[in-house]
């Protein structure tokens, strides 16, 4: 019998979140990772995009949640600033119902909003290592009272360099705290980082389902610079696409070229970290129904997207 997030046992206002984002049935990393962290154990999760992680976190940290609390109960690390905006929406999203209080924290914004929110009372921080070790550093963000720190991506963040911040910001909370790692790949360096900061930590593991690799067919094009939208647009007029998946290195870009397309009779929209989780949505459901026949997104906006028949990639 397929598991459903009722069999969870979950908080009913977080089981009405799911089902109003369209979920029944957890993802399989769902299924196995959820219940242990309700227990409070420690966990190593090793999974690729795109198996539902951040639910399988995030709904623990809000049932676990206690209401009416002024510090921070739990805390999230994440690379980059996109990917820190996207599991806060997420977050937010699915805590909806039980009004938890969630907060971004990252690099190149002002910190004012920040603290004046912080000194409010957040529930959740998401936030990127550095802002997050500035905040601590400035004494206006205590973690001595967390009970869950999760380091999503922990190989990225340890390839950006990190580690140390890391290591700073997790010696700022408490010894009995919760710790959730989730990584594609577990380097040396990660495995140090758990056997420091862990206690003895269940390992859970999974892959996507579907390998599709070996039945893509791939092929390249050397053009210059200054001839990429046009020989984009000619493979558009050429090739039979029902739907496509373009990837492009910023958020500005991801706007630019679906305005561009757009312009020339290929309906595309953008897809990047500036969204919040309802725009995003909305998006991603007029692709899934064919409204819309191009994404353009940044590599991080895409992460965690399950979507079938996508016919060409770029």
């Amino acid at each position: 019998m397929t598991p459903q997030f009722t069999d969870l046992n979950l908080r009913p206002e977080l089981v009405q979140a799911v089902a109003a984002l369209g979920y029944s049935e957890p993802t399989p990393i769902q299924s196995a990772l959820i219940p242990v962290m309700l227990t409070g154990a420690d966990v190593i999760g090793q999974a690729q995009t795109g198996t539902g992680k951040t639910a399988a976190f995030a709904l623990p940290i809000l049932h676990n949640l206690e209401p009416h609390q002024r510090h921070v109960q739990a805390l999230v690390l994440c690379p980059t600033r996109e990917l820190a905006l996207q599991v806060a929406d997420a977050v937010q999203e699915y805590g909806k119902f039980c009004e938890a209080r969630v907060l971004a924290v990252y690099g190149g914004q002002p910190y004012t909003p920040q603290i004046s929110r912080l000194n409010r009372g957040v529930d959740v921080v998401v936030g990127t290592p550095g802002r997050l070790l500035d905040l601590i550093e400035r004494k206006v963000l205590n973690l001595s009272r967390v009970k869950t720190v999760v380091l999503d991506e922990a190989d990225e963040m340890l390839s950006m360099g990190f580690i140390e911040d890391i290591q700073s910001i997790l010696e700022e909370t408490p010894s009995e705290r919760q710790t959730a790692l989730f990584s594609a790949t577990l380097p040396t360096a990660i495995r140090r980082l758990a056997e420091r900061y862990m206690r003895e930590p269940q390992s859970i593991r999974i892959q996507r389902e579907q390998v599709t690799v070996a039945a893509t067919e791939q092929s390249y094009y050397l053009v210059n610079q200054a001839d990429k939208l046009a020989a984009l647009t000619r493979l558009f007029e050429s090739e039979p696409i029902t739907s496509a998946l373009i990837f492009v290195r910023t958020r500005a870009a991801t706007g630019e070229l679906a305005n561009e397309l757009s312009v020339r009779g290929f309906p595309a929209e953008a897809l990047n970290g500036d969204l919040d989780q309802n725009a995003r949505e909305r998006i991603l459901n007029r692709f899934r129904q064919n409204q819309s026949k191009v994404l353009v997104a940044t590599d991080v906006a895409a992460r965690g997207l399950d979507i079938d028949d996508i016919s060409h990639v770029f």
